[in-house]
């Protein structure tokens, strides 16, 4: 019933420097443009999903509720939303499986700079529910604007999002038996834990489990349990060589080019300009050109 991973939501205190900030990493101009209900937003929509750097505006409950993520939290990686092509039918399973979703909800945004208008139907599983991440699931029949690349050497899509558990078997029925995405990978190893890849659309979605590591998730006091949390992207280039040159030129803080854990790819390490989001880079296996 989940097609895709439609958007990746991350919080920043600065609207316009974090916009600036992703510019500069993807190499993309940002597609979407948007004021209301607290916040205020800028959307990249690369080849298969979308990321949303959102800001909190003005006064009132959302907005307060925004800084007080952000006070608590800091920057980062706030909410994943998935996409349906059916937002009744999966209402209705999330409803038979007890994630406890909203009531559906129709959502509009106009474009401050176009004017163009979008609208989608919208559900949120209860966070209780789905290990501390917040997970959103909407359905919309139209597309958003492509992202322009401005430079040579952009980020063309998400290769995966990395979510980090304290308890990998309740995890794998979590993204597996009850949300029915499909796991592909099941691996340990000494030295990096346990990983398990969910496909979701044409990316990955990463589930880590690093023994002694538990600290790396936070505690819900209130029911005396270690939580999930959402830990960090990947993207993917095509040539991972031109993007590196191009970020060092601009000044931003990135690893050298190393080999990547899959066979036959190349990744790299963003440090800087990403709200505080864990990044990495990964030219795939085919995707360097001769």
């Amino acid at each position: 019933m989940i097609t895709g991973l439609d958007h990746v939501v991350v919080l920043t205190g600065d609207i316009n420097a974090a916009s600036a900030a992703y510019q500069i990493l993807l190499a993309r101009a940002p597609a979407w443009q948007n004021s209301g209900d607290g916040a205020d937003r800028v959307l990249f929509t690369l080849d298969n999903t979308t990321l949303e750097l959102m800001a909190p505006s003005g006064d009132g409950t959302d907005a307060d509720r925004i800084r007080s993520v952000l006070a608590a939290q800091g920057e980062g990686l706030a909410s994943i939303c998935f996409r349906t092509s059916d937002i009744a039918k999966m209402h209705r399973r999330l409803d038979r499986l007890t994630l406890k979703p909203d009531v559906i909800a129709d959502v509009e945004s106009r474009d401050a700079i176009s004017g163009a208008v979008l609208s989608w139907k919208r559900t949120r599983a209860a966070t209780d529910a789905t290990r501390g991440v917040r997970m959103f699931f909407l359905e919309r029949d139209k597309e958003r604007p492509l992202s322009i690349r401005t430079t040579p050497g952009s980020i063309t899509a998400l290769d995966h999002v990395v979510v980090s558990t304290s308890d990998p078997e309740r995890a794998a029925a979590l993204y597996g038996a009850r949300l029915g995405l499909d796991m592909v990978l099941d691996r340990s190893h000494p030295d990096w834990g346990r990983l398990m890849f969910f496909r979701c659309g044409d990316l990955i979605v990463e589930v880590t489990h690093r023994p002694g590591k538990e600290t790396d998730t936070p505690q819900d006091q209130s029911q005396d349990k270690l939580q999930d949390r959402l830990r960090g992207l990947c993207w993917r280039v095509t040539d991972i060589d031109a993007t590196h040159a191009r970020l060092v030129q601009a000044g931003v803080d990135v690893s050298e080019v190393r080999t990547g854990r899959k066979p036959g790819t190349q990744v790299m390490t963003v440090r800087s300009g990403t709200c505080g989001v864990p990044t990495l880079l990964v030219q795939p296996s085919a995707g360097k050109p001769d």
